[in-house]
């Protein structure tokens, strides 16, 4: 099942190079449905930004000759749920700056961009879901990287000198916080939070 984000994003750039590397660059974001809109011009985005009413609005602060952010807002005010992101292809000081949400530069990498969407449309839903996978025990830490290291419970249960009723409650827990319940997926999670190391459980993959 696919559990990929929808966003409704609209690019407004003078540059066709600029604009379209963006566009082409948020198409082929992992986990973000994103179908850019390119936009040339001020009228062309206020026009498309009065009838869609998108996510997020990614903006040269230099477009179309200097762009008035806080005016904009203004005449679109949709209870500030359109976030925007200057793209800054030159250099622009922190004071036009200050207006934006985030900012993208042309030297982001992929990662650095999904990282900036997530983190502007994560719902409050996600963020208490989030907080309460930063909520582990460490000794709940020490039980995900024995399991990813193919650890049986009982063998858990030795090295952690506790019984394997206490293991099986802990991996409980553990299934509840982080919504996971595969090995497969802690073996990820662990990987991306740091609690293992790739070379440590590459001849189990």
């Amino acid at each position: 099942m696919s559990n990929n984000r929808s966003l409704n994003i609209v690019v407004a750039e003078s540059s066709v190079i600029i604009r379209s590397g963006l566009s082409t660059v948020l198409k082929r974001l992992p986990n973000l449905d994103i179908h850019p809109v390119e936009v040339t011009s001020t009228e062309a985005l206020s026009n498309y930004a009065h009838l869609h009413h998108p996510d997020i609005i990614i903006i040269n602060p230099a477009f179309d000759g200097g762009f008035n952010l806080p005016a904009f807002k203004t005449a679109h005010a949709r209870v500030g749920q359109t976030r925007y992101i200057a793209l800054l292809s030159s250099v622009i000081t922190n004071n036009l700056l200050k207006e934006y949400d985030d900012h993208f530069s042309i030297c982001d990498d992929l990662d650095a961009i999904a990282t900036k969407l997530n983190h502007l449309t994560h719902t409050p839903e996600e963020e208490e879901k989030e907080n309460e996978a930063e909520t582990l025990s460490q000794r709940e830490k020490e039980i995900i990287t024995c399991v990813v290291k193919g650890m049986t419970n009982k063998a858990i249960a030795d090295k952690l000198y506790l019984s394997i009723h206490t293991v099986i409650t802990h991996r409980r827990n553990i299934a509840r916080k982080l919504q996971i319940h595969s090995p497969a997926g802690l073996t990820i999670y662990a990987i991306v939070n740091k609690l293992v190391e790739l070379n440590e459980i590459k001849d189990l993959l």
